[in-house]
């Protein structure tokens, strides 16, 4: 029995050692690499171009790390007469202790869904919003806000590259006893389907998958997990994700 983690970077090698601590086996699998983005040196002349009180929102803590490193590198600050958002409570963290600003969030639901709910995003109309977001990301948000009447504008600030792992390290996580899988995107997700030799299909969608997000969720079970096999936490972050598993998973102090 063992939990493979296919949460990207820091936050992944992270989680590992906190199951580990549990007594629980878990190996870390970044399937993803988290990279800048094409669009990130355009950030500090987009932010200095803004007019004051216009909404700045961070969908990622990659988001806030990358722009926070380009804008240090060429001089830079963030404005403090702009309005900033994020997606969840350690992006906005995150972001007040970089910028120095209050941030807003959505305290019940940590996502684009919870964020568009905000009062402050209610009146869009002829109003511009800056999303700083990862390429490829979710549409929803943008597309809303378009539909509120909102002047949308995003950059691109980090990318997600796929780690190319060969047939045999794939097969090797079922042959490890792995029977639980941290599944924290939906391209994570679609790496597993796509690149888990058809062979090891059958151990795939008999693993448990801890998912943080219900979009995550319905993609896995569209994709042939039976319902009961995917386990959603109440929050992105890697406290809830122990909590979580600790709430079903045997470990050494259930002994």
């Amino acid at each position: 029995m063992g939990i493979l983690v296919t949460r990207p970077e820091e936050s992944g090698q992270i989680l590992t050692a906190m199951l580990n601590r549990e007594g629980i086996a878990a190996i870390h699998a970044p399937f993803i690499k988290i990279a800048s983005g094409e669009q990130l040196n355009q950030l500090p002349q987009k932010l200095q171009q803004l007019n004051p009180n216009v909404k700045v929102i961070c969908v990622s803590q990659y988001a806030v790390h990358y722009a926070q490193q380009v804008l240090q590198n060429t001089g830079f600050v963030w404005r403090s007469d702009l309005d900033y958002l994020a997606v969840g409570r350690k992006t906005a963290m995150l972001l007040s202790e970089v910028s120095q600003q209050p941030v807003h969030y959505p305290f019940a639901q940590e996502n684009s869904e919870g964020l568009l709910a905000l009062s402050l995003l209610q009146h869009c109309q002829d109003k511009q919003i800056l999303i700083l977001r990862g390429q490829q990301g979710r549409e929803l948000l943008p597309d809303q806000l378009l539909q509120r009447g909102a002047n949308v504008e995003m950059v691109a600030c980090y990318h997600r590259e796929l780690q190319q792992l060969d047939e045999t390290e794939l097969t090797i996580f079922s042959r490890a006893g792995i029977d639980t899988i941290v599944v924290t995107s939906g391209e994570i997700l679609r790496y597993l389907l796509d690149f888990i030799p058809k062979s090891e299909h059958n151990w795939l969608l008999n693993c448990k998958l801890v998912v943080i997000s219900d979009r995550i969720a319905q993609l896995a079970i569209q994709a042939g997990w039976q319902e009961d096999k995917v386990i959603l936490t109440e929050k992105a972050d890697n406290l809830s994700l122990l909590k979580t598993i600790l709430s079903f998973y045997p470990h050494s102090r259930d002994k």
